[in-house]
Formats: C-alpha cells, sequence, structure tokens
C-alpha cells in the first residue's frame, strides 16, 4: 500500500495551475504553444464573453479566474475599481511593441494593466458588386458627403448602404472619428466629465446620422449579426458596413457565399483626411485576487508579446495590435481568409486587405476616453439613444406603406399609421434628444456609484 501511494504521488501533476476566460477562437493552439514553454504551469481555459459572469465571480467571491481577455473600453472600469493587477515596472518598455490606440488603451493614471491582444481600427468593408450596379466606386469615398451621395444612388436600386438599429461601440466610434472626446476622465478615474450634448465631434456625427436615417438611407430595422442582417447582407440588399479590423474572418464565416465580391477601403470621415478609430479590441489582464499573478503574468506576456503566439492568433484570424506584425510583408500581402475547413479564400477579390487595415491602424487617432463606467453605459445606450431608433424605423416603415399604396400596390391590413399614434411619446425620439437622455442617465449613474460628475 505504501509503494502504491507512492507510485500515484509521483504521477501527480505538480503545475501550477492557472485558470483564462477568453473567447479568443486560437486560445487552445496558444495554450499548447505556452505549455510547451512553460511546462512548469497548466492553463484552464473557459471559452466566455460578457461581462455578467465575471462581475458575479467578483462579488460572489469564488470561481474568479486569474486572467482574463477584456475589451478596450471595459479594462479601464475594472482598473479603476481595482480589480486589475498593474504591471508597469514589466512592460513600460514595450511601448514602441504596440500600436498607439491599443497601447493608450491598456493605461490609467500613468499605470499599465494589461497587455494588447488584438485590435479593431475601423474600415470601410463594402460590397463592389452591388456599389458598381449603382454606379458606384466605392474605393473613391473619401468623405461623408461622399458617403451619402452613393447612399442616395443605392436607395434608387432598393438597397441600404448600411445597417445600423442602434449599436453603442458603433456610436462611440464613430463620435471618435469625428474628434469627439465627450468624456474626460481624471487619472484617478475618480472624476467624470459627461458632454455628449456639447461636443462637437458627437455632434456633428449625430446630425450627419440623423440625416442618413430621415431619408431612409440605413436600414434601422435590421440589428447586426441577426439573422435577417445576414440574409440582407448575404442578398446585396445592405452594401457595406463600417467596422473593425476582425471583420474579415467574420464575414467568411457568416456570409461565405459572398465571396470575392467584398473589398475593404479607408473610412470616409468629415473632411476627407485619413483618421478613423478603435472599433473593438481587446488585452489580456491579471486579476488582482489571482493567487498565481507570477505565473498569470507569464501567460499575458507569451500571448500577447511572443511572435509564435501573435503568428497563431493572426493565422486564426485576430487582427494584430503590435507593429511588427502589422508591418510583416507576408501578413500585408495576404489575399485569402481562411474558412473553418482551412481553405484559403480569396473573399476580397484578391486584395490585399490586409494593407489597407494597417494602415487604419496607422490613423488611429489617440486621445479619445472611455467612461469607467463604460460597459453599463453601453448597456443603457439601448434604452436611451435605441428609442431614436426605433421610432425612426416605424416611420420609415408608414412611409413604406404610403408609398406602396400611391403606386397602387396592395398591403396587409396592419396599419402603421395607427401603431405609430399609440407609440409612447417618450420613444418619439430624435437621436439628439436621445443623446441627451444618455447623458442624463450617466449623470445619475456614475454619481450613484460614487464618481464625481463635472
Amino acid at each position: 500500500m505504501v509503494l502504491g501511494a507512492a507510485a500515484c504521488g509521483a504521477d501527480a501533476d505538480t503545475r501550477t495551475e492557472i485558470t483564462v476566460w477568453s473567447w479568443e477562437p486560437s486560445m487552445q493552439q496558444v495554450i499548447d504553444g505556452f505549455e510547451k514553454e512553460n511546462p512548469d504551469i497548466h492553463v484552464v481555459w473557459k471559452n466566455t464573453s460578457g461581462y455578467d459572469k465575471l462581475n458575479n465571480a467578483i462579488q460572489d467571491g469564488y470561481g474568479i479566474p486569474d486572467v482574463v481577455q477584456l475589451e478596450y473600453y471595459a479594462l479601464r472600469q475594472y482598473a479603476v475599481s481595482s480589480q486589475l493587477v498593474p504591471i508597469t515596472k514589466r512592460v513600460k518598455s514595450y511601448a514602441d511593441f504596440y500600436t498607439p490606440g491599443t497601447w493608450s488603451s491598456v493605461q490609467l493614471n500613468g499605470q499599465i494593466y494589461g497587455l494588447p491582444m488584438d485590435s479593431g481600427p475601423m474600415a470601410f468593408f463594402y460590397n463592389k458588386d452591388v456599389f458598381e450596379q449603382a454606379g458606384i466606386d466605392a474605393s473613391k469615398i473619401r468623405t461623408w458627403d461622399d458617403y451619402y451621395e452613393a447612399a442616395k444612388k443605392l436607395k434608387k436600386i432598393g438597397v441600404y448602404i448600411t445597417a445600423d438599429s442602434g449599436d453603442a461601440s458603433f456610436y462611440d466610434a464613430m463620435i471618435w472619428l469625428a474628434g469627439g472626446r465627450p468624456f474626460s476622465v481624471s487619472n484617478d478615474g475618480k472624476n467624470v466629465g459627461i458632454n455628449l450634448t456639447n461636443d462637437e465631434g458627437t455632434r456633428e456625427f449625430t446630425e450627419f446620422w440623423q440625416k442618413m436615417i430621415d431619408e431612409g438611407l440605413v436600414a434601422t430595422n435590421l440589428t447586426t449579426w441577426s439573422d435577417s442582417w445576414k440574409s440582407a447582407v448575404g442578398e446585396g440588399k445592405v452594401a457595406s458596413m463600417f467596422s473593425g479590423g476582425w471583420m474579415p474572418s467574420l464575414l467568411m464565416a457568416n456570409l461565405p457565399s459572398s465571396a470575392g465580391l467584398w473589398r475593404v477601403a479607408q473610412m470616409p470621415t468629415p473632411d476627407g483626411k485619413a483618421a478613423t478609430s478603435e472599433n473593438g479590441g481587446s488585452a489580456l489582464a491579471v486579476l488582482q485576487r489571482s493567487r498565481k499573478p507570477q505565473a498569470s503574468y507569464r501567460f499575458i506576456e507569451y500571448v500577447c508579446h511572443n511572435a509564435d503566439a501573435i503568428k497563431t492568433r493572426v493565422d486564426g484570424g485576430a487582427f494584430p495590435a503590435d507593429n511588427d506584425t502589422l508591418s510583416d510583408p507576408d501578413f500585408l500581402g495576404k489575399t485569402t481568409v481562411t474558412d473553418e475547413r482551412g481553405v484559403e479564400v480569396p473573399y476580397f477579390g484578391g486584395q490585399e486587405y490586409n494593407r489597407v487595415l494597417s494602415q487604419a491602424a496607422e490613423n488611429v487617432s489617440t486621445g479619445y476616453q472611455y467612461l469607467p463606467f463604460e460597459v453599463y453605459a453601453r448597456s443603457d445606450f439601448r434604452s436611451t439613444v435605441g428609442k431614436a431608433y426605433k421610432w425612426s424605423s416605424l416611420l420609415r416603415k408608414e412611409q413604406d406603406r404610403l408609398d406602396i399604396i400611391a403606386a397602387g400596390g396592395m398591403v396587409d391590413d396592419t396599419d402603421i399609421g395607427e401603431t405609430l399614434k399609440e407609440t409612447d411619446s417618450s420613444d418619439r425620439l430624435k437621436l439628439k434628444n436621445g443623446i441627451a437622455l444618455w447623458q442624463k442617465d450617466l449623470e445619475e449613474y456614475g454619481a450613484n456609484q460614487g464618481f464625481t460628475i463635472r
């Protein structure tokens, strides 16, 4: 019996075990590479996204991971509440390794709280075939006025230039693109300025987007990634989207039949000057309550700073945050997207799409600040500004019904006009009024959470 127990003990796993929460598709491959180079550490990966589970684990005090993947907009919230380990001394020399936008997104009050994992520079993805049917060379769209004129031409052939039913991440990114800086946060994250109603960039985009919606140029009834949205995009009824650099692999996965039709270009801007913003992207951070911070740090450094690990993630569809990959000839010259079978598909018609996206990453402006309660802000967006989208969608449906009747067509018995009359007055909002309501909510929430609102 003694010999048996000794034998069992010899087989016991004595490695340090850390738990990682991440939604990165290639994470298992990355973990395999890490464990090969770090045989003293074993990684348990939980494929999860969203912040409710993380918040519950932190609140309950058990089941907390050691390492967590956080979107840039959420990282500041966890840093302010002292949930993340500052790693400044370890990584302060890494500044030139990452793009300026991603590097600035992992910092607060002079401290660094994570390493950039991927990036989402905004770019203009468009169905070249559909634009050509409307007589438009989308590659020459430089300004918002160009985009507006293209949208009107597309409407004449029954196509929306894009769809937006009220997405806070999109709205924030477009405000950032327009040079807006509606949020200001003190170095310690405790004093917050909210100026959505008077911020010039916010006002400029809001007025532009309201015009697009009022003229029926945006499909406000389609939620991105919904089945109806996928059908509309796949059928060429929605011709383009503004999205992050991670979009190629998702287009391939969700709309494989559209391969060869799509292209990517730089974002149109108010004045035509080269500029863009981040839309998405994430970092890896070590949670303050981790009992194995040293092993956890070694893991995030491998995933985010090791060339082999970065290549594994990029090959799996991630868009890089490091300058070395963004300038790599093989990466820049890539003309195919890998599908789920591992087949290389020329989804963008042979275009070197990473070259365009890499340039976009260089054009990301810095200085935009997220709120230290951005996770709440984005959830509240739909119940405030989102009401304006709901109202606009109802108005568009009624106008479509009246147009059909005027043309001698038949419609069903559903009287949208009556629905409009019955709609609660609080839902009858223009975007600017929704923005004002959003600001009021954010000010109240911030004050209730102990922040000083300026």
